[in-house]
């Protein structure tokens, strides 16, 4: 019986490794193929960080300085435009789209253009930039709500007030205000008073002791609610 069964496993083993042969000899070539695109491809996304995203970051923070210092001292134009040695944060944005400098010059360009009553051109820098930076990206859609307001899009500005408000609900400082800018504004210039009340409520609701809050109060007795409640 031992015999027989020390026959029936070399049989099964070496069945076995006929399988295992005829297995790479049939997907071998393929195998090194794919073995090798991996090792490419992660070879090459490792040397495009290092020596492609690294120093254009780099670079980018460094021709940032100048503009964030006119920007800094209301030299709009100069921070825009830059100076003729430095660049503007129109030209950063432009040549080192991609990096996280970059995507800030967008920022800082389109709040340039808000300030020169550019609207058009604000509301097209604003929304390249994005950043994983919560109370960041509030204030940029606070500002697009801004120069969509300002260009008299109304609609367009009341939805971007609502997005900067509803955009990092933790912070209790800028969010019951972007809010209470939405509110007003679907209440004085849209005259929208379904849409106000709304909003007047849900900044009582999530920021009850907020000055915003005790303001609701007041503009929703004009609207003629006073019971917030219901």
């Amino acid at each position: 019986m031992a015999d027989n069964k020390n026959v029936i496993e070399q049989d099964s083993s070496e069945a076995v490794i006929a399988k295992a042969k005829n297995f790479w000899d049939k997907y071998s070539k393929p195998l090194m193929i794919v073995s090798l695109l991996l090792i490419v491809t992660v070879g090459g996304w490792y040397a495009y960080q290092n020596f492609v995203v690294k120093p254009k970051e780099s670079k980018a923070v460094e021709a940032m300085f100048r503009a964030e210092e006119y920007f800094r001292n209301d030299s709009v134009k100069l921070a825009l435009n830059g100076d003729g040695q430095n660049p503007g944060f129109e030209k950063i944005a432009e040549k080192y789209s991609g990096t996280k400098a970059g995507k800030l010059a967008s920022f800082y360009a389109g709040s340039c253009y808000l300030k020169l009553n550019e609207y058009e051109k604000a509301v097209k820098h604003l929304k390249k930039f994005d950043t994983g930076s919560d109370l960041i990206q509030a204030r940029a859609y606070k500002l697009i709500g801004d120069a969509y307001a300002d260009w008299g899009k109304n609609d367009d500005a009341l939805t971007y007030y609502k997005k900067a408000g509803r955009q990092f609900e933790k912070d209790e400082a800028n969010s019951p205000e972007y809010l209470f800018t939405a509110a007003y504004f679907a209440d004085r210039v849209l005259k929208n008073k379904e849409e106000a009340i709304k909003l007047y409520k849900e900044i009582k609701e999530k920021y009850p002791r907020s000055q915003q809050a005790f303001d609701a109060d007041n503009y929703l007795a004009q609207l003629g609610v006073y019971n917030t409640e219901d």
